[in-house]
């Protein structure tokens, strides 16, 4: 018995010598054989006892799958026991395969070299986007030239007193352009049903907290965005009730244009417009805060009350012409009047009807806006951007207003005041990325070099050329409209909350320096000014707990102006006229 029982072989040609010896060689298993090495080339496997088949063809295809040579696979041992024999030497052929080692027909791998290029363009246009400044004007307006969407961009404030109708207004517009399909529609309206407030479904599209839709009063200030042929618009949906005030003035400080919605129903616009009332003290706050053109909204004409009277469309305007006047706009060249009604969409895409309201034929609200002149805004100062908000997405996002300069994707910008350099990864305006963003665009961030932690609402995004710089004092001018009973008298000493731009901040007036006389706008001499009562102008020092950046309103008027509140009323609107050098140098070395 065979002393190897791996070898099949053996065990079956074992009983072999017991019979007689056939005249043909045995098969015997070869120890010496080399060792078994797989070549997609060979010939199949065939017995020595067995008739050898005729040599199968090589399959070109199948060798050039394979990058190793044949050629030595094919030089095995297999045929070399029966070497006496003729026949095998077919099986020679199995070298074929050698020519085959052509396999350089593969070498149009070198094709794939060919897409490099593809991928190496976003790089090239990150490095230039990188290395812009605003000097490069050329490159901005080749970036100018490629952007699709050159329309301008307004941000639109609805403000008026509670329930005048503004979140109804915006759903309407938002419907009226195809922003709401139908199907939402239906859904508010069941939602309202339920709620026995049918008429509240349109301000569902703005009141998105189920607090909100609960109480019928926006707290919140809303935000949604439309376009005509014109213009791109976001409209900012204020709250009109006095205790959200501070979320107005967020509101209106993004604010390129102001829409004064007025309810004409008998009794609400009475309500609004008396002392305390929030009619006054919105307009007041828009003209504060910058918004130049006010657009003044008629709505609820065609209430069983008003049916579209002229008579009460004219109370409306008498009375609210020289107020406006009072507040500071040219009643002619920035107001305009208009009837609508927001529930039913009349006036608001298309002019109303002369079967409807034969008095009025003006513009539709659409056409109003589309027809007010550009903004004038410039694009070649140092950037500077007010935090609104921030969050983390890949990365720490900031969502602000433009409001100076142009910033492109690349540039190199400082946070202020805690002077942080950071870097403009990417850029975003609603759900599309750019490539670079003009003056009143409200875009996002994703920036480098800072977390999300660091980042404060009234923090301000600057350019790295002229960051601007965080202070503590400086002089303004304010103008006292309505003090506290139980605090008639302004003087040193007096602490108030100031709003400028996104920040909101505690102040004291440290130093009073002259009145201003109201005819003559000039100060006022040859009396100490020791205090001011309502209705005065007067020049001032304030100072701020912490460093904070604003500037002067002639260099930046966005963020120069600002209002003081005390115990939620509002008690003067001014702006930032110098930064005392001795005062300012010493608190910013403090800080």
């Amino acid at each position: 018995m065979s002393a190897e029982p791996d070898s099949w072989e053996d065990s079956v040609e074992e009983p072999a010598p017991a019979a007689a010896a056939p005249p043909k060689p045995s098969f015997s298993f070869n120890p010496n054989a080399s060792t078994f090495s797989f070549s997609p080339g060979a010939a199949s496997f065939t017995p020595n006892f067995v008739p050898p088949a005729a040599p199968a063809a090589v399959n070109p295809a199948v060798a050039a799958c394979f990058d190793a040579a044949p050629a030595a696979p094919a030089a095995a041992p297999a045929p070399a026991p029966p070497a006496a024999e003729p026949k095998p030497e077919p099986a020679a052929p199995i070298a074929a395969p050698a020519p085959a080692a052509p396999t350089a027909e593969p070498k149009p791998k070198p094709a794939k070299a060919e897409p490099k290029p593809a991928k190496e363009a976003p790089e090239a246009v990150d490095e230039a986007l990188a290395g812009l400044s605003l000097k490069d004007k050329k490159r901005i307006e080749e970036l100018m030239a490629e952007e699709c969407d050159e329309r301008e961009h307004l941000n639109i404030v609805f403000i008026g007193h509670v329930d005048a109708g503004k979140s109804t207004l915006g759903g309407q517009i938002l419907y009226l352009t195809g922003s709401v399909d139908e199907r939402t529609i239906q859904k508010y309206e069941r939602e309202a049903k339920d709620k026995n407030r049918e008429s509240w479904y349109m301000a569902y599209i703005m009141d998105t907290n189920e607090e909100e839709r609960a109480k019928g009063k926006t707290v919140e200030c809303g935000r949604a965005c439309f376009a005509t042929e014109k213009k791109r618009y976001t409209i900012l949906d204020a709250p009109g009730h006095k205790l959200y005030v501070p979320n107005m003035i967020n509101g209106a400080a993004q604010a390129d244009i102001g829409v004064l919605v007025i309810a004409a129903r008998k009794g609400e616009f009475e309500t609004g417009f008396e002392k305390g009332g929030q009619t006054r003290e919105h307009a007041q706050l828009a003209k504060t805060l910058g918004v130049s053109k006010l657009v003044v909204v008629v709505n609820k004409m065609d209430d069983p009350s008003v049916q579209w009277s002229k008579e009460r469309y004219d109370e409306v305007e008498s009375k609210l012409a020289p107020f406006l006047k009072q507040c500071g706009y040219n009643v002619k060249r920035d107001v305009i009047f208009t009837p609508v009604s927001g529930l039913m969409g009349y006036g608001i895409k298309d002019p109303v009807t002369k079967e409807m309201c034969p008095w009025h034929g003006g513009p539709s609200l659409f056409h109003i806006l589309d027809g007010l002149e550009p903004q004038d805004r410039n694009r070649d100062i140092a950037v500077r951007m007010p935090v609104l908000d921030k969050h983390r997405d890949m990365g720490t996002m900031i969502l602000g207003k433009l409001e100076a300069g142009t910033l492109v994707r690349g540039d190199d910008l400082m946070l202020m005041p805690n002077r942080v350099p950071i870097k403009c990864a990417a850029l975003y305006r609603e759900a599309d990325e750019i490539q670079y963003a003009l003056p009143g665009e409200n875009i996002r961030i994703r920036v480098t070099g800072v977390e999300e932690d660091s980042v404060s609402t009234g923090f301000v995004v600057c350019g790295m050329q002229n960051p601007g710089r965080g202070v503590k004092v400086f002089e303004a001018q304010l103008a006292i409209l309505d003090l506290l009973e139980h605090k008639a008298l302004f003087t040193a000493g007096y602490k108030a909350v100031m709003h400028c731009h996104t920040l909101t901040e505690e102040i004291e007036v440290t130093k009073l320096i002259h009145q201003i006389d109201p005819k003559t706008k000039q100060p006022m001499k040859g009396k100490k000014c020791a205090f001011v009562k309502s209705g005065s102008i007067v020049v001032c020092r304030i100072a701020i707990a912490l460093p904070c950046l604003v500037e002067r309103f002639a260099d930046y008027p966005q963020l120069g102006r600002f209002t003081l509140r005390d115990e939620g009323k509002t008690i003067a609107i001014g702006k930032v006229m110098e930064f005392p050098k001795k005062k300012a140098h010493v608190t910013t070395t403090e800080a």
